[in-house]
């Protein structure tokens, strides 16, 4: 299976910035893993979403789409889980 391109919304890298350094390389490496396989054991989409999923790490969640005929996984929100589905 060939690979997906995996981009971070400018939002996003913020947001991977802000996450405490002990659980930083663990969100860190999920992230890597998604342009290998976009939809992982574990991911959920996201509720009234056709495209969004998320991926649990930890307490973390990484909220990212998929567009599959461009073969592209955006990340569009990383963050505590009291703190992520706020995505408007």
């Amino acid at each position: 299976m060939a690979s997906y391109s995996l981009f971070l919304k400018p939002s996003a890298e913020k947001e991977l910035r802000k996450v405490p350094a002990p659980f930083l390389e663990k969100v860190f490496a999920k992230i890597g893993t998604l342009s290998e396989s976009p939809r992982p054991f574990g991911v959920k989409l996201m509720k009234g979403e056709q495209r969004s999923y998320r991926l649990r790490q930890g307490d973390y969640r990484i909220v990212y789409d998929i567009d599959d005929v461009a073969r592209v996984v955006t990340v569009i929100k990383i963050g505590h889980r009291r703190e992520v589905y706020d995505i408007k």
